[in-house]
């Protein structure tokens, strides 16, 4: 696994839990956290013995965001000025952009379900964190805002294109035009999170215990599904019916079918190996 700084990852079993690990500067997300996330993520997601990801913060705050100190240049439009255009500016802006846009969807590509376990601010860029993410779960303490409207920029790494899926239209707008802070509890009412829990070491709990019911059942079922959820998004019903239908034709006979069938006739929990 690759060293990182700001990142470490701990395992139980089948479960991976990859840590944003610079308390001290209250994970803000800086040159560090954007080079290391998605080389981190697709480690795990290439090792077959991880089988669902926890992503979860050491400290008070999950994450309060773009680090201004480290990352001012791209907040305010890149830089480099000298005799450089506006449109060279602007195209060097761009493909900074795209690549921290690219660490985010590092973690929406990965094929294995991802639980955020939020706990204290998830400001801005914690908020394209966690829209990455499939299940989200917070602390009781948790504050979730868009904050960029209020640092006069645009999200513009994830929020305002995955977070309409989750929560509606109508309360993207709300919090991104406004910038507010909202909590937990107004979270699960619009459904940010899945679930709110007393602290941070029970959402971690909470999270980690879903993570290892995933990573009970067969991988190539519980993968297999997250695919099909994905492409199905954009797709009607019918189509999506179609797609799913010629998925089991080609993937449904796995070695993990025959376990399940088995322990079943044997009474037994079933043992999945994902093959």
């Amino acid at each position: 696994m690759s060293k990182s700084e700001v990142f470490s990852v701990e395992r139980d079993g089948h479960v991976a839990t990859l840590w944003l690990d610079s308390p001290e500067r209250r994970n803000a997300m800086g040159p560090d956290f954007w080079n290391d996330l998605p080389v981190l993520v697709d480690e795990l997601s290439e090792d077959d013995d991880v089988r669902a990801l926890v992503l979860a913060a050491k400290g008070p705050h999950f994450t309060v965001g773009l680090d201004l100190k480290t990352m001012g240049g791209v907040a305010a439009g890149g830089g480099g000025g000298g005799k450089s255009s506006q449109a060279a500016r602007g195209m060097r802006f761009l493909k900074e952009v795209s690549r921290l846009q690219r660490s985010i969807t590092a973690v929406a590509d990965c094929p294995k379900p991802v639980i955020a376990a939020i706990h204290g601010y998830c400001i801005g860029g914690g908020v394209d964190l966690i829209s990455a993410c499939d299940v989200r779960l917070a602390s009781a303490d948790a504050k979730f805002s868009i904050r960029e409207t209020k640092i006069a920029i645009v999200a513009d790494v994830g929020t305002l294109q995955r977070l309409p899926s989750i929560i509606g239209k109508g309360h993207v707008a709300e919090l991104a035009y406004t910038g507010k802070d909202i909590d937990a509890e107004r979270a699960r009412q619009i459904g940010l999170v899945n679930d709110v829990f007393p602290d941070a070491d029970g959402v971690l709990k909470g999270a980690q215990e879903m993570a290892a019911e995933i990573a009970a059942n067969s991988p190539i079922a519980v993968q297999g599904t997250k695919h099909v959820l994905k492409a199905c998004e954009n797709r009607s019903v019918e189509e999506g019916l179609d797609y799913v239908g010629v998925w089991n034709a080609g993937l449904m006979q796995s070695n993990d079918l025959i376990e399940a069938m088995t322990a079943f006739m044997e009474k037994r929990p079933p043992v999945f190996k994902g093959e």
